[in-house]
């Protein structure tokens, strides 16, 4: 291929699919730097937008579809199949091949934090990562969200950081509250109450839908009582404010699982699990309407009582999970501790109408009370990742 003309190797390579970009990259200088330009983007995003009909009816079949998993530490492009249940890895895009503990999807951009609590913006397509250093140090309970505002139509990512909770190694309370902007490579103090009525656990992460980022969240405990309120709290990434309570759908109480995912990057989805009586009956509902600062909910999308299928409950930090609207499924990730043998293993329940289930196996999990699995949808970006320009640089003539 290398005696071909610039338009032609750009043709031939913009048929390949986005798991193959690393390897081509990785195969000389002159690919590497071919397959980042402008040009391929356009014609590779193009190949894709052509064949969106037939995923579209493929995913409609219960095939093809395309999601992001985090399995013991490493991250990976799968391909589910829901008519003949299979989930397959087609590509490991780990960034930079460090041990990740927590994945938030934006845009075609992953916020990744690192087992050792170091935080990178990666763009897996582009095949382009940036590492961001605090503006003083990172702390073990931060909370993180990955958004973006729009300025003369131009998308500028931010990254939140806040943490607000009593350190026991430190014996007293931090309370932060920052934005890094990817655009100026820059922190700042966001100016937020810190007595704010409400609080989110450390492993609830939040969910980023249409640039602002969705948490679940309850009153705060003003003593031992476990029935308190709970509802949505959205940080709008254009005021860089949380907005109001928005209400869901159910009222659960401490100890319940909740979790939160997206319908075609449009609607918030919301699933619930009591812990107390009656227990085990997942639910799921979907937003009609989702905005920073108003939600409504439609019917309830799926019930499934797990008891006879699995025998437990799925766990209250865990419990990921994807839907496909159209053929009325669900598949929820799962550390399956009573598989045969001493071994647990990493699963997806696949959860349907009229007692529909099926499970399938994601291998072995050696961290059995740790690293939970979980799924997120993925659309390649050709979003570039602007690099910080050299120290010293800004002076430069």
């Amino acid at each position: 291929m290398s005696d071909l003309p610039r338009d032609i190797e750009e043709e031939v390579l913009s048929r390949l699919p986005v798991t193959s970009l690393g390897e081509v990259r990785s195969t000389c200088k002159k690919w590497n730097t071919l397959t980042k330009g402008e040009s391929f983007l356009k014609r590779h995003m193009c190949e894709g937008a052509e064949g969106a009909s037939k995923k579209k009816q493929e995913q409609r079949q219960g095939m093809g579809m395309k999601v992001v998993m985090l399995l013991e530490n490493r991250v990976s492009l799968m391909s589910v199949n829901l008519l003949y249940p299979s989930i397959e890895p087609i590509g490991n895009i780990n960034a930079d091949g460090v041990e990740i503990s927590k994945i938030i999807h934006c845009d075609g951009l992953f916020l990744c934090i690192t087992e050792d609590e170091r935080v990178v913006v990666w763009n897996p397509y582009l095949g382009q990562t940036r590492w961001i250093d605090p503006r003083s140090c990172y702390h073990r309970f931060d909370r993180y969200a990955l958004g973006y505002e729009k300025k003369k139509e131009q998308k500028k990512h931010k990254v939140l950081r806040f943490v607000n909770d009593y350190d026991p190694r430190v014996k007293h309370r931090v309370c932060e509250f920052e934005i890094y902007s990817l655009d100026s490579n820059s922190w700042k103090v966001v100016d937020v109450d810190p007595d704010h009525d409400w609080t989110t656990l450390f492993v609830h992460r939040g969910f980023s839908l249409k640039g602002n980022t969705y948490w679940f969240a309850r009153e705060k405990l003003a003593s031992s009582r476990i029935d308190v309120a709970d509802f949505l709290i959205c940080f709008d990434f254009e005021t860089e404010r949380f907005g109001p309570r928005l209400p869901l759908p159910f009222h659960g109480f401490v100890g319940d699982t909740v979790t939160l995912s997206s319908v075609r990057e449009e609607q918030l989805a919301v699933l619930f699990q009591r812990n107390g009586a009656p227990a085990y009956t997942v639910k799921i509902w979907i937003s009609t309407k989702i905005e920073p600062n108003a939600v409504s909910w439609s019917n309830l999308f799926l019930a499934v009582d797990m008891k006879p299928l699995i025998g437990v409950r799925f766990n209250n930090y865990a419990a990921s999970f994807f839907v496909d609207e159209e053929e009325k499924l669900a598949v929820v990730l799962h550390k399956d501790r009573g598989s045969p043998g001493p071994t647990t293993r990493n699963t997806a329940c696949i959860l349907g109408d009229n007692g529909y289930f099926k499970q399938v196996d994601l291998g072995e999990s050696t961290k059995h009370n740790c690293c939970f699995p979980l799924v997120s949808s993925y659309v390649p970006s050709s979003e570039q990742i602007k690099q910080p320009a050299p120290l010293g640089s800004q002076n430069t003539p």
